[in-house]
């Protein structure tokens, strides 16, 4: 079940170093440098600039023990109520998100420079309201699957660094940032239960 998390990992990252895939998995680095070996070893994953990926490979056959590994989960009706809560505050943040990277100026949608501190702070209180509405369902997540928590804490610790001043915690893809967060937490939650993104 640790190579299985591992290299789930990497296909909910994408492609990430031995740090990160070990707060994941809350593994130590010991273990996933170990597994990661193995797994390298085995043609399943290739490393490329101190960061892991997945081969094709290994992720078909990844996609293929989800049924199997997670057939209890996609089983329990509260886990699958709380997925389906999820998906209704995904749509609010992916439009919070939209606000956040763009700015109305004479009637056209612009990129979003960052320079209009009020407006910036409009959009990340209302990240706040929506992480308080999704606090509840978080919870449940997590009382369904334990490690779930690494997103309820991570993504608790990055609203409030935005809180504090530091807007790049709202959505830059190069940190753990919020919308990087959720994000990730999506696509676990669509691969652990079988489900599509819906774009």
């Amino acid at each position: 079940m640790s190579l299985h998390l591992v290299l789930h990992a990497l296909a909910v990252k994408k492609h990430a170093d031995v740090l990160a895939l070990a707060e994941f998995t809350s593994l130590t680095q010991a273990e996933v440098t170990h597994l990661l070996a193995g797994a390298a070893a085995s043609g399943r994953v290739v490393a490329a600039q101190g960061k892991y990926v997945l081969t094709p490979l290994a992720r078909l056959a990844l996609d293929g023990q989800y049924t199997r590994e997670y057939a209890d989960l996609r089983a329990n009706a509260a886990f699958v109520q709380a997925y389906t809560s999820f998906e209704q505050i995904n749509i609010q943040l992916k439009s919070l998100i939209t606000d956040w990277q763009t700015i109305e100026v004479g009637g056209a949608r612009v990129a979003n420079d960052h320079s209009d501190a009020s407006y910036d702070m409009r959009i990340i209180d209302r990240l706040g309201n929506l992480h308080e509405r999704a606090r509840k369902i978080l919870a449940q997540l997590v009382n369904g699957l334990p490690r779930f928590d690494y997103y309820r804490r991570n993504l608790t610790a990055a609203l409030e660094k935005a809180e504090d001043g530091r807007p790049e915690w709202v959505s830059d893809a190069r940190l753990p940032s919020y919308h990087t967060l959720w994000f990730e937490l999506h696509e676990d939650l669509l691969r652990i239960l079988g489900r599509r993104r819906v774009e």
